[in-house]
């Protein structure tokens, strides 16, 4: 089994660093008449929360937009967004509404165990084309496009049907999900947060990026992460960069950027202090840092997190890739 999906509360440890707010750890209950859960929920709700769990979620917003939260990720959504949540995978869709509002059946959730799945699978071999989908799923996907369209009608399938009824509609949502173009699937949180097998590049990859969020806001330097990791500077820097894809510098400021995206969408703090907070003693550094990974200033950005956006599968983030050069 991949060594991400046996340890889901590593995910969940990072992100609570990064977005300085813990997950909840959400038990699913399990029950013997069911192979997975599928139901449907109001919002505001105790289960509309900052939280995670081991079980893999389908997901689909029927109705309202807002902030979508996951891993390091925070981007926009709008009504008909279709996302699966990998294992462990801390996630919340948080949507814009006046005191007092509520949204009838904002939520259709599907939830399943992958061994679950697994299981079907040593049965139905024709089943083990999922395994790259639930690989995928470590950093999350939203999906859009024809792929999403039918996915939504997929889940309202599965969610209206009961005993056996529900397990054709399962299957065909998996398979459309798993076929989607990858033109129509994107993915959500950083690669890092799938850890690699090697086992000097993972070492590098934990102790680096946990030294890194833990000291966001103070000074961070290769050489202390190095030594955090029992190596030399040299060879921690190459075990990172095989890691993560990216230089340990880049993934300072990265991660910086990406908690002052957070603060800028869910408080009401000045630019200074964001700065300050995310680890910069000079505004105009972090000025011209921010609009390097985003191409756009800070304060260009929480005006345009005011903005409703019209895409179901629209999305504001840091891309942590290798290759990121703006906005995903």
């Amino acid at each position: 089994m991949n060594e991400k999906l046996e340890t889901p509360d590593r995910p969940a440890e990072y992100a609570a660093q990064l977005m300085q707010s813990v997950a909840a750890r959400e038990v699913i209950p399990q029950d013997p008449r069911r192979s997975f859960r599928a139901f449907v929920h109001d919002y505001p709700t105790a289960l509309a929360r900052w939280h995670y769990h081991p079980e893999l979620e389908i997901h689909l917003i029927r109705e309202s937009s807002g902030t979508i939260i996951a891993g390091d990720f925070v981007g926009h959504f709008s009504a008909g967004q279709v996302t699966l949540i990998g294992a462990g995978l801390p996630h919340n869709w948080i949507s814009d509404l006046g005191p007092g509002d509520v949204v009838k059946d904002r939520d259709y959730v599907i939830q399943f165990d992958v061994e679950w799945l697994r299981g079907c699978q040593e049965s139905i071999p024709e089943l083990v084309e999922l395994e790259d989908l639930v690989l995928r799923s470590a950093r999350g996907l939203v999906f859009s496009g024809v792929a999403a369209v039918e996915a939504a009608e997929a889940i309202r399938a599965v969610v209206a049907a009961d005993g056996a009824n529900r397990i054709a509609p399962m299957f065909r949502l998996l398979m459309i999900l798993s076929d989607a173009p990858r033109t129509e699937q994107e993915p959500l949180a950083g690669e890092w947060f799938a850890m690699p097998s090697d086992r000097n590049a993972k070492t590098a990859a934990e102790a680096g990026v946990a030294y890194i969020l833990d000291n966001l806001d103070g000074d961070i330097r290769l050489s202390t992460a190095a030594d955090l990791a029992h190596m030399s500077a040299s060879s921690f820097s190459r075990y990172f960069r095989q890691a993560s894809g990216l230089t340990f510098s880049v993934m300072v400021r990265k991660l910086r950027i990406a908690r002052a995206c957070r603060l800028l969408e869910t408080t009401d703090m000045s630019i200074g202090t964001v700065c300050a907070a995310s680890g910069y003693n000079n505004l105009a550094n972090f000025n011209r840092q921010f609009l390097a990974t985003l191409g756009m200033t800070p304060s260009r950005y929480r005006r345009q997190g005011e903005s409703p956006m019209s895409d179901s599968a629209s999305t504001t983030a840091v891309d942590l890739s290798p290759a990121a050069g703006g906005l995903r």
